[in-house]
C-alpha cells in the first residue's frame, strides 16, 4: 500500500475544497493537490483507491483504502497468510491496530531502524510492486495531472484505468 500525489490545478475558486478531494499540496510549494492511495495484491493488482487532498498524510488513509474495494480480497487462512508491506510513513501504533481486524501481518519499515546488510536480509523487499502500479496509473494522460473539479469523477477515471489494469493481466497473451 502506497499513496502519490498528483497536481490539481484549481479553476475559479480561491481556495482548495476538502470535500472536492483537494488539499494543499506539502512538496509542490502549497500549490493545490490531490493524493491517491493504492492498495494492490502481489502481481499489481489494485485491490483498493481512494482519493484526498494532498495535505492528508498516508496513515490516516489506511483503514478507508482497505475497504474501498475494487476486487475482493482473497481470504486469510492459516495456510496462507497476508502480508502487508508500508513504507516508514505509517510507523505509527495506530496503525497497527487499525490493521489488527483486517488479519494483516505488517511490514513496516521502522524510522530510525539502520539498512539490512545484503547478506542478511531473509526475504526480499516487495515495495516495488506498489511503485510500479503507481507508474502504471500516473502513465495515464488524465490521472497524472487532475483536471476533474470533483473527486468522484477523478476517482471514477481512476477506476477506468485500474479495469484496464486487471484487464490485461487477465487477457492471455
Amino acid at each position: 500500500m502506497d499513496g502519490f500525489l498528483v497536481q490539481a490545478p484549481v479553476h475559479g475558486q480561491k481556495r482548495c475544497l476538502e470535500e472536492e478531494g483537494l488539499g494543499r499540496n506539502p512538496t509542490d510549494r502549497g500549490r493545490s493537490g490531490s493524493k491517491a492511495h493504492v492498495h494492490v495484491v502481489q502481481n499489481g493488482i489494485p485491490l483498493g483507491i481512494v482519493v484526498a487532498g494532498a495535505n492528508v498524510h498516508d496513515s490516516r488513509l489506511v483503514s478507508t483504502t482497505l475497504d474501498a474495494d475494487i476486487l475482493s480480497r482473497p481470504e486469510v487462512t492459516e495456510e496462507s497468510p497476508q502480508n502487508l508491506c508500508l513504507d516508514k510513513g505509517y510507523d505509527y501504533k495506530r496503525v497497527e491496530k487499525e490493521l489488527e481486524p483486517y488479519f494483516f501481518t505488517p511490514h513496516i519499515h521502522r524510522i530510525g531502524e539502520e539498512k539490512i546488510l545484503e547478506d542478511e536480509k531473509t526475504h526480499p523487499a516487495r515495495r516495488w510492486v506498489v511503485e510500479r502500479t503507481i507508474a502504471w496509473l500516473k502513465g495515464f494522460w488524465a490521472i497524472r495531472t487532475r483536471y476533474f473539479r470533483y473527486a468522484q469523477n477523478y476517482l471514477a477515471m481512476l477506476h477506468v484505468a485500474c479495469a484496464v489494469f486487471i484487464f490485461r493481466k487477465l487477457e492471455p497473451t
